[in-house]
């Protein structure tokens, strides 16, 4: 990794954290989810960089892929809000997460787990690391805790434009013989839940436009703004996502009738005895 892409990577994961922390303290009952999706993305642009895909805003036993599209909705006392935030500088991309609960603590234990998971595993990353060792802290972590990952869910690495490149962190040990590189950049996040952990999925609220996919008007407009990266439907007023062909599509995605579910999030950057977070 040269010192410009390295230079890009901290600057987007600076970004993302801002971002973040200042949300966080946004998230109280009464409060607008769209209004707080807004706030993020604007934030991120006014510190020098770009949303990497639309601020997730996904509540109790939705885990991911939510994104408010109108001002009806609104948090409620004791909603467990994952924040899931990302950020790129020239396509260099940071992703980050949080939960928080609005207005009590009832789920602190189950957040604190989920940090304490993020936290571990963490701590495993290295040059040769197994991505399914990896995944085998956070589920030892969070059974340890009394709780189940999400098994179907997982981290990724990053690339330029490229928000899922192809190497895959699980959250559980998968058996995975694959091996993480020195300067792979990946997102950890574990997703934990006390109840049921299987995922279901939902109506699709984000879209991007595929790799090699055929090109119209409307799809050119959008991959000359967006390239390859997620966008959701507020972004784009007056387009119908929904009746565009070629487009790839991001489902909410459920933890339906099992109680709420937790995430945390880091982007690492990989060394040979560790690893840098980008995203503190």
């Amino acid at each position: 990794m040269n010192a410009e892409m390295l230079d890009c990577y901290r600057r987007a994961g600076k970004i993302a954290a801002t971002a973040r922390n200042e949300a966080a303290g946004r998230v109280i009952p009464g409060a607008s989810m769209l209004d707080l999706a807004v706030f993020v993305e604007a934030r991120i642009a006014d510190l020098g960089g770009k949303p990497a895909f639309p601020c997730n805003i996904s509540v109790n036993d939705v885990a991911s892929h939510y994104t408010p599209f109108d001002h009806e909705e609104t948090f409620k006392e004791g909603d467990v809000v994952k924040l899931d935030i990302g950020a790129h500088v020239n396509g260099y991309l940071a992703d980050t997460a949080i939960t928080i609960e609005a207005g009590s603590d009832r789920c602190g234990r189950l957040i604190g787990a989920v940090e304490l998971a993020l936290e571990n595993a963490v701590s495993s990353v290295r040059t040769g690391a197994l991505t399914s060792d990896i995944g085998g802290t956070i589920e030892d972590t969070l059974t340890e805790k009394g709780f189940q990952p999400l098994k179907q869910l997982t981290g990724h690495s990053l690339g330029q434009y490229d928000l899922h490149s192809g190497v895959s962190i699980p959250n559980y040990s998968s058996g995975s013989r694959q091996r993480l590189k020195t300067d792979d950049v990946v997102a950890i996040e574990p997703f934990a839940t006390a109840g049921n952990n299987k995922i279901t999925y939902g109506k699709p609220l984000i879209f991007r436009v595929l790799k090699g996919a055929y090109m119209n008007d409307v799809t050119e407009d959008l991959r000359r703004r967006f390239c390859h990266l997620p966008f959701a439907g507020r972004w784009v007023p007056g387009i119908d996502l929904a009746r565009i062909r070629n487009l790839g599509e991001y489902p909410v995605l459920l933890n339906r009738f099992a109680g709420a579910v937790a995430q945390a999030e880091h982007t690492v950057i990989v060394h040979e005895e560790g690893c840098e977070v980008i995203t503190r």
